[in-house]
């Protein structure tokens, strides 16, 4: 395989993208930023190698332009919920088909696909389904392309849709119920992810497999809450949710203009988001932990001080299971 010199990154102006694209640029390569608008990609643009194009990622013709005559493309689209043209089909489905066989047709060797711990085409939630499907039609080009599939399990760190909603949650309200309370992550940060598809993208021994990323804890959804209370110092009643008021509160969050969650999210949670992870194979150093990190974000104007607050009680309070 000839040296990676130039990358496309679709979807790359997001949370997860601009930390891969930043450790990239670091590393020397020449990085593409494919995005909808140049304008949220600002951040980016002033890095070092780093070129951000404006793309119809639905239009086969441009995008292959943007394509051609890359050495790796990294596909990182995805979305929680869907609306209007942004289904799962679209984009977690037909999006990879179409970049791999773009990518066969342009010459491009290398491609690294986003995809979701616990994906399975047999799952109750379409979202696990339409990426288990995504997942196979990047892997059944094997034979043409130099494929890696990813599997994270939630992804933390600053910026994130995850534990910063749950910080804004427990903000208001005073009673908070939780759905799926002992529904169990395996949080991994968000640089640790993105240092492994860095590492991978010259590794021969992540070609043509499907590999799984989790943190080195594990954590229940009511755990993390009561996690983001403590850094917080809010005293929050945090409530367990039976399956049957869980799907009631999905199904009346998802009639809300801004979903913070649906009954597909509450499907997905069925299926405990843990793994056995063999990042140790390419990645080198241990994984961060989330207590060593989200404070110092969620925190807000006084992190040194929630941080130390927390690890007084970490022990008894959140333990590891």
């Amino acid at each position: 395989m000839q040296r990676i010199r130039q990358i496309c990154v679709i979807g790359g102006s997001g949370f997860v993208g601009s930390a891969i694209v930043q450790k990239l640029s670091t590393a020397g390569y020449d990085v593409k930023v494919i995005t909808r608008r140049r304008e949220s990609s600002k951040h980016l643009i002033l890095l070092p190698n780093v070129q951000v194009v404006e793309c119809d990622i639905f239009n086969d013709t441009a995008l292959a332009g943007h394509l051609h005559g890359q050495d790796a493309v990294i596909n990182l689209v995805g979305i929680l919920h869907e609306s209007g043209d942004a289904s799962f089909e679209a984009l977690h489905v037909e999006l990879p088909r179409r970049v791999a066989d773009i990518c066969c047709k342009q010459g491009v060797s290398r491609l690294l696909h986003m995809g979701a711990l616990k994906a399975d085409a047999n799952a109750r939630s379409a979202y696990l389904r339409s990426k288990a499907a995504g997942e196979e039609a990047v892997l059944k080009r094997a034979n043409e392309l130099q494929v890696t599939v990813f599997r994270p399990s939630v992804i933390f760190g600053r910026g994130d849709h995850f534990l910063s909603l749950f910080a804004s949650v427990v903000k208001v309200l005073p009673v908070i119920g939780v759905a799926k309370p002992n529904a169990r992550f395996q949080p991994i940060w968000v640089e640790d992810v993105a240092q492994v598809f860095v590492s991978a993208l010259e590794n021969v021994s992540t070609y043509g497999r499907s590999i799984d990323l989790g943190g080195p804890q594990v954590y229940t959804l009511k755990q993390l809450i009561e996690f983001v209370a403590f850094i917080l110092g809010k005293k929050r009643r945090i409530v367990g949710l039976n399956d049957k008021l869980s799907y009631y509160q999905a199904y009346a969050l998802e009639l809300m203009p801004f979903k913070l969650m649906t009954r597909d999210n509450l499907f997905s949670m069925e299926v405990d988001s843990v793994c056995n992870c063999p990042i140790a194979e390419f990645f080198g150093h241990p994984l961060t932990t989330l207590e060593a990190v989200a404070p110092e974000y969620l925190a807000g104007d006084t992190p040194r001080s929630a941080y130390d607050r927390f690890r007084s009680l970490a022990g008894r309070s959140f333990s590891k299971r």
